[in-house]
């Protein structure tokens, strides 16, 4: 019998293609699996770069704002 995973995702990072495939890769490092959601426009204009959206499972989220909060403090200290 085929199990059906019932989890919600949530977004918990929004920005552009190169910041949010950083982001996915460092979640994804820490074990945490990632859905990448473009915006509208880049379906309709391939050339119009625009905001990509993470989603992750609601059991994972805080798990995943912890790391992100942590890349965020590097950043402040460079």
């Amino acid at each position: 019998m085929k199990s059906t995973d019932n989890s919600r995702t949530v977004e918990v990072f929004k920005g552009s293609p190169w910041e949010a495939e950083l982001v996915k890769g460092l979640l994804e490092n820490n074990g945490i699996a990632t859905i990448l959601k473009d915006g509208l426009m880049s379906t309709i204009a391939p050339y119009i770069t625009s905001d990509i959206t993470i989603l992750v499972s609601e059991e994972r989220y805080e798990d995943a704002m912890e790391i992100i909060r942590e890349r965020g403090k590097g950043e402040d200290e460079d």
